[in-house]
């Protein structure tokens, strides 16, 4: 992005960069700030747009599965096997509430009822709900960053899932996340994203997004 630009106005990395499977996977939001975004995202995460889930409709959304194996001499032999799913659903608002977003975390949560596969080699799915706004009012940041919501399966055995919170106001340049929302990194245009936390999936992802 140029020193003159605004959020989501900079200029995209060259498409012909990349391979055709990844670009013709990738939706065209019709939408500088969310094609901005889908530029991070697009190499770690399955994109769509325009998609109603239970009611709700959202303008992006996004999966990401990850499988972490331990091998033992050859890939046949593997051992402490871990499945890993993170889905992002991304809506644009003009001014959230806080009663909006209670209203999405309940929604967040049956997403997890309907997706989330629990047995043995399950660790975590983390189902992140982020809101792009024209501004973020003070009720709804407090709620956001003071936010967290875990729920273990089987007392942890069929392991985790997580619901995260993201508000984004990029034409002010402010975001607010909950703890664990890994993916606000992407929302964040304004900052080079070089070296993210070793979070839930960053660990996986940042490799791309630089």
């Amino acid at each position: 992005m140029s020193e003159n630009a605004t959020p989501g106005e900079g200029e995209r990395r060259n498409p012909e960069e990349l391979p055709a499977e990844i670009r013709e996977a990738v939706p065209d939001y019709d939408d500088e700030y969310l094609d901005r975004v889908s530029d991070r995202l697009m190499y770690s995460y399955d994109l769509d747009r325009d998609v109603a889930v239970d009611g709700e409709r959202f303008e992006m959304t996004a999966e990401m599965r990850v499988r972490n194996q331990k091998q033992f001499l050859h890939p046949a032999l593997s051992y402490a096997d871990h499945d890993m799913r993170e889905f992002v659903y991304v809506r644009r608002v003009s001014t959230p509430s806080v009663g909006e977003l209670e209203r999405l975390v309940e929604f967040a949560h049956g997403v997890a009822d309907d997706r989330v596969d629990g047995h043995e080699e399950h660790y975590g799915t983390d189902v992140t709900v982020a809101v792009v706004a024209d501004r973020i009012p003070d009720d709804v940041a407090d709620f956001v960053a003071g936010f967290r919501d875990r729920t273990l399966l089987k007392f942890g055995y069929y392991g985790h899932y997580e619901v995260n919170l993201v508000a984004v106001a990029p034409d002010r340049e402010a975001l607010v996340a909950s703890e664990n929302a890994d993916a606000a990194a992407a929302f964040r245009l304004w900052e080079r994203v070089d070296q993210p936390d070793e979070g839930f999936f960053s660990r996986f992802a940042k490799r791309f997004w630089r």
